[in-house]
């Protein structure tokens, strides 16, 4: 496998009752902080109703975000093309494209929440037939093609894009899987990557983790597509880390609390169903069913390490944004993850590490040699003093 890319995944998740805009602000700030802590990439959703997940257009906040930063890649996570005509879905990802020179990414879903689906009269099935149907029309665009199609939503006649993307030959393309095989499916049908959502978020998702990629080798094969790059499959998965076990902890009862009854009470999305009745039981949920780990950068390595095997090998590992704990510890625990679970595994660590012991072993002769040239340069200084 390659270097693992590391980003996160922003829903978001925003307690309701709190000032929507500064809210707002609060994950654009994040994003550019991951960008100066050299993430790879973040990934924005898109909703419209329940009240916590409030980024309506990922594309209009990944344009905002876009001015702010400079490497970080930033991607809808996802656009829900069931919701949209596809013609302007392709068209203003190739927009974004441009914008942000290539830095963009486009994440395709049916819609997790069906409050959103049902205020355009669609329910969870249709979103899930015309997800399918909505795929095949983009990347049909994106390659250039004129396309005629009826689908229940809309009517295409010669539609066409009239600009081609900015990244060669397109850019990053994935669909979204949280426990069906819906997505692994048209994954490894369309060539494009797999954003495997619920599959680290419960323990029968981490379970069928590596279920998902064979589903995505299989419909590849089946048509025709290349052999599938396990470095388009993306994790997403739970953690907040802080110095020790116990401080992280604490710095979660700020908001974990919401975060599990949003899933328990509000959110009609059984896929994602946590347990925990206090605080203390949800966060022993969180790493007793060792879907997410909340403690010591030891304890992420741990983490990370267990969803490759389990995998067998996947190429970025993106941490859900969830506001557990306040912004300062929050953007704390980014920082730690950065500086210590990153270097992990992406070939930095071993370098200095290997540097340390070579000179740790060789130390003490080096440290003779040293008092060995002090004491040649005294007696000659000594020897010219005494020559006159």
């Amino acid at each position: 496998m390659s270097r693992l890319r590391f980003g996160t995944f922003l829903a978001p998740f925003h307690q309701p009752g709190q000032n929507p805009t500064l809210a707002l602000q609060r994950d654009l700030e994040l994003v550019e902080h991951l960008d100066r802590l050299g993430f790879d990439e973040a990934w924005i959703g898109e909703h419209h109703s329940a009240g916590s997940e409030i980024i309506a257009s990922p594309e209009i906040f990944i344009a905002a975000a876009a001015e702010r930063t400079r490497n970080i890649k930033l991607g809808t996570g996802v656009t829900s093309i069931s919701y949209h005509n596809p013609l302007w879905v392709a068209d203003r990802m190739v927009m974004l494209d441009h914008l942000t020179r290539g830095r963009t990414m486009l994440g395709c879903g049916p819609g997790s929440l069906p409050t959103d689906s049902s205020m355009i009269g669609l329910n969870p099935t249709d979103t899930r037939e015309l997800l399918e149907v909505n795929l095949d029309i983009i990347m049909r665009l994106l390659r250039g093609e004129v396309v005629n199609a009826e689908t229940r939503t809309h009517t295409l006649i010669d539609a066409q894009l009239q600009l081609a993307p900015y990244s060669d030959p397109c850019f990053d393309i994935a669909v979204a899987a949280v426990a069906s095989p819906t997505g692994p499916r048209m994954a490894g049908q369309h060539g494009v990557g797999l954003l495997s959502i619920g599959a680290t978020l419960t323990q029968d998702g981490f379970d069928a983790l590596a279920h998902h990629w064979s589903v995505v080798e299989e419909r590849a094969a089946h048509h025709g597509q290349p052999a599938p790059d396990r470095s388009k499959w993306r994790l997403v998965g739970l953690m907040h880390v802080a110095e020790t076990r116990e401080q992280a902890y604490r710095e979660v009862e700020y908001g974990i609390e919401h975060w599990f009854r949003y899933f328990q009470k509000v959110a009609a999305f059984p896929q994602m169903a946590v347990a925990g009745g206090d605080v203390k039981e949800m966060i022993d949920f969180i790493n007793d069913a060792g879907i997410g780990a909340i403690g010591t950068v030891e304890d992420a390595k741990a983490q990370v390490q267990k969803l490759v095997d389990q995998s067998g090998g996947f190429g970025a590992f993106l941490l859900l944004g969830h506001e557990w704990a306040n912004p300062v510890a929050t953007k704390r625990s980014y920082e730690l993850i950065a500086q210590h679970v990153m270097p992990e595994f992406q070939g930095q660590a071993a370098g200095t590490l290997a540097a340390k012991d070579r000179a740790s072993s060789t130390r003490e002769k080096h440290a003779q040699t040293q008092l060995d040239a002090v004491d040649t340069m005294t007696k000659r200084y000594e020897q010219e003093k005494a020559g006159g």
